[in-house]
């Protein structure tokens, strides 16, 4: 394989393009995604989710990159207006956002995107004004490192058509991936959508290869496959259901597995798609030796913050101290006697005297008032927890009081849910 300073590989990345699916919904991350796409959500202390794959490009070297945009995306726009203008276009770089525009009309009516195939398609007269040699193709919705730069070079050393990230996961996950088979030259043989039953990888009876949702493309091929696609009546222009079943075995695909360049391993990669594993990966991200390290200057995650003061820790009496214990606190928050353990704090929460938060994530702007409890929950923006409350210690009381609660036992809590309009439409 072709060393990753070497002039072959910068090649490749900068006849890259880069484009991010980031218009979905996210429905399974309930509430959190009520008035944001799941790309927005906010994660790791001070970033958003769609800071990791566009990290990701920026440090394999990819520097061209569009951002697929439809529901809710607002707050997702402005962060990459404010953290990702940095790239210079007098040298070809950019990250430019491409929104829903109805740009290709079928018959007299014209449509918003109907699939992530189509997602695509609807912009194939702005891939080919960029004249990449390889398309990039990511979801915006996942938490990972991940040099592409790697996997370019796999895919044109391969001679591939199609080149599909994948990892290894528990068969009783994979129903929520696209799910691979391959023969021994990591060629795709077979590819299920979420299937009900899915392959296992041969002596491992209980793992199978799932889909990233990464795909690397030959322009020409994309857009022919892209054009057969948008042509076949009752498709419904998904990648994962309709493209890549019917290229297999009539055209090159294969399969680049993800571990560890040093010990082969499976590496990291998270799919935050529930309120439950949202709450999981962060909280494991304040860990000893956290499986996601976000202290790796070698690698590291940009995104926008405000510039913020450093976090505050105030009063030190017998009853009455502000600490915080195997956890993460980000910029702008003051711990005012009270108490924090194995949990992490966005910017700018205030968590006041004599209030105890244990096994919890605090997004961005949340005060906890005085005497509060909080377990087990994931606190959304802006919420004002009123003095006294309890939260997440009895699961009955907080589903009698409208907050919802996870089938891991975690307890969600948002604005609206506490009688607080902060998203007002009349």
């Amino acid at each position: 394989m072709p060393d990753l300073k070497s002039p072959f590989n910068s090649r490749i990345t900068r006849n890259t393009l880069a484009l991010i699916l980031a218009g979905g919904r996210g429905s399974r991350l309930m509430h959190l995604t009520a008035w944001r796409a799941k790309p927005a959500v906010h994660f790791g202390g001070k970033f958003r989710i769609i800071d990791f794959p566009l990290s990701n490009c920026i440090n394999s070297g990819i520097r061209r990159i569009g951002v697929l945009t439809q529901y809710k995306a607002h707050s997702l726009i402005l962060h990459i207006q404010k953290g990702w203008s940095f790239l210079r276009g007098e040298f070809g770089e950019f990250v430019e956002l491409w929104p829903a525009q109805q740009r290709i009309e079928r018959g007299r009516d014209t449509t918003w995107y109907a699939g992530t195939a189509d997602a695509v398609y609807q912009n194939v007269d702005i891939i080919r004004n960029h004249r990449p040699d390889y398309v990039l193709i990511l979801a915006g919705d996942h938490v990972y490192k991940m040099d592409y730069g790697v996997m370019l070079a796999s895919h044109v050393e391969s001679g591939a058509d199609l080149t599909i990230g994948c990892i290894e996961v528990d068969k009783a996950r994979a129903r929520e991936f696209g799910v691979l088979a391959v023969d021994d030259d990591r060629r795709v043989v077979e590819f299920q959508e979420k299937p009900a039953e899915p392959k296992t990888i041969p002596g491992k009876p209980d793992t199978s290869l799932a889909s990233m949702g990464i795909y690397i493309f030959n322009r020409d091929f994309l857009f022919e496959q892209l054009f057969k696609d948008a042509d076949t009546q009752g498709s419904s222009h998904d990648f994962g259901k309709d493209i890549i079943p019917n290229v297999i075995g009539r055209y090159r695909v294969l399969a680049y597995p993800f571990v560890e360049a040093r010990t082969g391993v499976q590496a990291y990669w998270r799919d935050v798609g529930t309120v439950d594993a949202f709450w999981e990966s962060n909280l494991e991200l304040i860990g000893v030796t956290p499986p996601l390290n976000l202290y790796d200057t070698a690698w590291p995650i940009w995104t926008y913050q405000v510039q913020l003061p450093p976090a505050k820790f105030v009063f030190d009496d017998e009853d009455r101290r502000g600490m915080a214990v195997d956890s993460m606190v980000s910029g702008g928050c003051i711990i005012s006697g009270s108490t924090v353990r194995h949990s992490l704090l966005f910017s700018n929460v205030r968590v006041n005297s004599f209030a105890y938060v244990q096994d919890s994530v605090v997004l961005p702007d949340v005060e906890i008032k005085r005497n509060c409890e909080i377990r087990n929950a994931v606190i959304d923006r802006f919420c004002e927890i009123e003095e006294g409350t309890q939260i997440g210690v009895d699961p009955d009381a907080d589903r009698a009081a409208g907050f919802h609660v996870t089938p891991g036992g975690v307890t969600l809590v948002t604005p609206e849910m506490l009688g607080q309009q902060v998203n007002v439409l009349r």
